[in-house]
């Protein structure tokens, strides 16, 4: 196994995946393997910085006997915010820019370009 530049053991990644949220956005989840042999979360949020082309992260670490509480406490606070608060917002909206942007960026990627995110994506974060 690898040691990093401080000379501690980095802990093995077995799955991990990327979530874009908007420009400037993106979530990761990532499952690692600890020494002995048992397994994590990461929950990373990366943002990129306005200022200059670096990115600013938070982790969160997500333990196997916290899974059912906190996936629990989360879905709690989601089905608040959509029935309680914000009970008539289309939040299929998110999913379909993204899905427009996708396939925007698909087909330009064929001819060789990037093309421009849309107006609003920094309204995309979910």
């Amino acid at each position: 196994m690898d040691n990093d530049n401080n000379g501690r053991r980095q802990q093995d990644s077995v799955y991990s995946n990327k979530i874009r949220a908007g420009k400037r956005r993106t979530y990761f989840f990532d499952v690692r393997r600890t020494k002995g042999d048992d397994f994590y979360l990461t929950l990373t949020e990366s943002t990129k910085r306005f200022d200059d082309d670096s990115y600013e992260r938070h982790k969160i670490f997500l333990y196997k006997e916290d899974f059912h509480r906190f996936l629990g406490g989360l879905e709690d606070a989601i089905n608040y915010v959509k029935t309680e608060l914000l009970p008539d917002y289309d939040y299929d909206e998110f999913t379909r820019r993204h899905e427009e942007y996708e396939a925007l960026d698909n087909q330009q990627a064929e001819v060789g370009r990037k093309p421009a995110a849309p107006d609003n994506e920094d309204e995309m974060t979910w």
